[in-house]
């Protein structure tokens, strides 16, 4: 074939990189990642489980106190103080109980400064600060009118000096930064110790349904016929039966209130959602040209479910325990506060709940930190699962 060299001509460089594809091939996972990484919300709840998982394993690290650590004498300390100047830099502070502590103009308590005379009929309570040379006279008065917010009102006098009514300002307490309980424990510790023992519970528990809910349903949807039908019926079972009824049931049974013996309830019946998204996958892809080809190599039943069908279901069973994990958290915050979590002085953000109840009215923010703790860490992990769901469903694809 004769070809005439001067009816062609060489293509420019731009012309030559317009016939190229400028982007590399990505995997799988590689796109996934990358369509995770433009959903947004997806990326805050990546970073707020990043930062739950440091504040639970690294914070307590940063901390003077432990779980169980208790000073009597700092008792019901909210996280911000009214402090007053009785003295040339002398600052105190007094409770709802009327313990007057000695507080430092940065906010760190120092020591308590202990009643030496009290006058509950005038209302009038002498402290005596003996290392100072210091008296003390807290004049007190509260209006508890009914349809009215309690106003409490202190008038300090230090050696018969001038009486002192208003604050000298507003501090956050440094030696509690979230405050502390009724026995003088820090807050701040507590909820870290009891995010242990929260995500301790949720991870291992989430865990466990997996392997059982991913191995039971891929057996029960493979198989088919009457094993599909008696597997199958048998989770119908367990799920007839409320989830909190069954695990609160569990744990009276054992009566061994522990971390070990809540991870178990909740692993013995959580897994049931699991087996049902992982059969309804497993039905969905048993019939594909890949699954006949292995059968036709002479490829074993556990070699297909474990290396081809579980494999090509890996994306929603990620989802799905991405989304387990939250609702394990809350169910196990909700079983310690109703009183059947962890034994004292190890604490869950459900027992530390519990614990701020009775004084919540008086000391709201003993309530406040753990419940804030468990909203951001369902949050998180919602979003989380959220972005995953998108990221990971081809279905749910947009480009």
């Amino acid at each position: 074939m004769n070809v005439n060299a001067s009816q062609f001509e060489f293509a420019t460089k731009k012309e030559s990189q317009d016939q190229e594809i400028l982007r590399k091939s990505l995997t799988y996972w590689q796109d996934a990642w990358r369509r995770l990484k433009n959903h947004k919300l997806a990326m805050v709840g990546l970073i707020g489980v990043i930062l739950i998982l440091l504040f639970a394993l690294a914070g307590p690290l940063f901390s003077r106190f432990s779980y169980s650590d208790q000073i009597l004498d700092y008792s019901n300390v909210p996280p911000r103080m009214d402090i007053y100047e009785v003295a040339d830099d002398y600052y105190v502070f007094i409770t709802r109980d009327y313990k007057l502590l000695r507080i430092s103009e940065k906010g760190e308590i120092l020591a308590r400064i202990f009643d030496s005379d009290k006058d509950a009929i005038n209302k009038i309570y002498t402290y005596s600060d003996v290392d100072e040379g210091l008296d003390i006279a807290l004049d007190f008065s509260y209006n508890l009118l009914p349809g009215k917010e309690a106003d409490y009102d202190y008038t300090f006098a230090a050696n018969g000096g001038p009486e002192i009514s208003k604050p000298y300002k507003t501090v956050s307490n440094r030696t509690y930064p979230f405050g502390s309980d009724g026995v003088g424990r820090s807050i701040l510790v507590r909820v870290m110790y009891g995010a242990r023992i929260s995500l301790t519970v949720a991870f291992v528990a989430s865990i466990v349904n997996l392997l059982i809910g991913v191995v039971f349903g891929s057996i029960a949807a493979y198989e088919g016929g009457r094993t599909d039908i008696i597997m199958m019926r048998f989770v119908d079972i367990l799920n007839s039966i409320p989830l909190i009824i069954y695990v609160i049931l569990i744990m009276v049974l054992v009566g061994n209130r522990g971390l070990w013996t809540m991870i178990i309830a909740l692993g013995s019946v959580y897994w049931v959602t699991m087996a049902r998204l992982v059969r309804g996958q497993v039905l969905s892809l048993k019939e594909q040209e890949f699954v006949l080809a292995a059968r036709a190599l002479g490829v074993n039943r556990s070699h297909i479910i474990s290396r081809h069908l579980i494999p090509n279901a890996i994306g929603p069973i990620i989802i799905s325990m991405t989304m387990m994990i939250p609702s394990a958290v809350f169910t196990e915050a909700f079983i310690s506060f109703i009183g059947l979590g962890v034994s004292a002085p190890m604490a869950s953000w459900g027992t530390l709940a519990n614990d701020a109840l009775s004084g919540l009215m008086s000391y709201p923010y003993q309530l406040f930190s753990p419940s804030l703790a468990i909203a951001i860490t369902m949050l998180s992990f919602n979003f989380l699962g959220d972005g995953l769901r998108d990221a990971l469903d081809p279905r749910l694809r947009k480009g």
